[in-house]
């Protein structure tokens, strides 16, 4: 019997079990199962992060990444990392200690831009909004009179923690009439809602690869125009973060490739065939299907007596956020679902815990088969936390929208 040492760790080879994960349709707020096609590329040979070959394919993604944001950006690129690491080099490249930037923060994901510029040394004006409503436009136009120093005003177009979608125009509008930067979180939405960096006038974005986009996780990607890529260029001092800084970062993805860290280059293999997908279907169909499937979940979800968290008329398609009455056990739902159906969803965050069930339909998984699964699904484990919906009427309402 042979045993595998590791200074004091002794283990027997015969005691490792074969691992054998399994399956899930994730239907939560993100991963999301993906396309595959996608699984089938990220199985091809791996390649060097200094070999020429890659090179070309690093270029020829970030083209293509240039077509799903929609702008002409050349500082387009991924950085290596979650939607967080996005959100990490964006701010941490455009603010220096003693800056202002203004936070929308819409809910958890929206509300991490105030702790990551607190932590890179910026003076953080925090407009928090109710949970499930957007940022009023006059709120912003306020904080930038008490604070005409700001230098950039950023939040999310797509809030993940609470289902909501945030309408951007007025706030571009008010950010810069006063000057500053506009950066939009888009990690949920990219891919799925309606966006066109370049005329939303967006001056940095950053999304994730995990989400609406339909790839794996593990790839950030960001764009920046010349505006915002010119404040970079003018800091005092160099950007805190080796690893996340942009202009090494576009060097290497499009500039003469000069090393920056070891890239793999199976996961962006595999956000390269997503963006091909989503250029086969046409952004305009992605994001009226992801809209369809959405509507027919909220649909649903009301037909048996639930209600929405967010405000009516600023619900995201691709991710549904609903409120469970007094009493109600979020966590047996949710994994009455995960042990009886292999079905992922999302619970709440902070004061939201235990009191919100968030259903994602993104990328591939926004379809009419995942809507009618996850819909018959609830209405086999809500009894069983108090709630009995009638039989039948989440489908039927859903089967409405569809036939419409």
């Amino acid at each position: 019997m042979t045993q595998l040492a590791a200074g004091h760790l002794k283990i027997q080879q015969d005691t490792i079990p074969e691992l054998n994960p399994s399956y899930r349709l994730l239907l939560g707020p993100g991963p999301c199962n993906v396309d595959p096609r996608v699984l089938r590329i990220t199985l091809s040979p791996q390649l060097g992060h200094l070999d020429p070959e890659f090179f070309a394919i690093l270029e020829d993604t970030a083209h293509l990444l240039r077509w799903m944001f929609q702008t002409k950006n050349e500082m387009t690129l991924c950085v290596s990392g979650s939607g967080f690491s996005g959100a990490e080099a964006v701010l941490c490249n455009l603010l220096e200690e003693g800056d202002t930037i203004i936070s929308g923060s819409l809910g958890f994901f929206s509300g991490q831009i105030v702790e990551i510029s607190q932590r890179a040394g910026a003076n953080v004006v925090n407009l928090e909004t109710e949970l499930g409503a957007p940022l009023e436009a006059d709120v912003l136009e306020q904080a930038f009179k008490d604070h005409p120093e700001a230098k950039i005003f950023a939040t999310a177009i797509a809030e993940t923690s609470t289902g909501l979608l945030q309408p951007l125009a007025e706030l571009e509008r008010v950010t810069h009439a006063h000057g500053a930067l506009f950066v939009v979180d888009a990690v949920c939405g990219l891919g799925g809602v309606p966006m066109n960096v370049d005329e939303m006038k967006i001056d940095a974005c950053y999304a994730g690869s995990q989400k609406s986009i339909g790839a794996l996780p593990g790839l950030a990607p960001v764009t920046l125009n010349e505006r915002a890529v010119q404040v970079i260029k003018n800091r005092k001092r160099p950007v805190q973060s080796y690893y996340f800084d942009l202009q090494y970062l576009h060097r290497y993805w499009n500039g003469d490739h000069n090393y920056h860290h070891t890239a793999c280059s199976n996961l962006v293999y595999g956000l390269r065939e997503a963006v091909c997908i989503a250029m086969e279907e046409g952004l305009e169909a992605r994001w009226a299907r992801h809209q369809l499937n959405g509507d027919a979940l909220k649909a649903g979800i009301e037909a048996m007596g639930l209600k929405l968290l967010t405000r009516p008329g600023y619900a995201l398609s691709v991710l549904t956020a609903v409120s469970l009455p007094e009493g109600v056990d979020e966590l047996a739902i949710r994994n009455g679902l995960l042990d009886e159906y292999n079905i992922e969803i999302g619970g709440g965050f902070g004061p939201l815990k235990g009191r919100l069930i968030r259903i994602g339909l993104m990328g591939y998984n926004s379809c009419r088969k995942n809507v009618d699964t996850v819909l018959a699904a609830l209405e086999h484990i809500l009894p069983r936390s108090g709630l009995t919906p009638q039989a039948g009427a989440a489908l039927a309402a859903a089967d409405a929208v569809y036939t419409r």
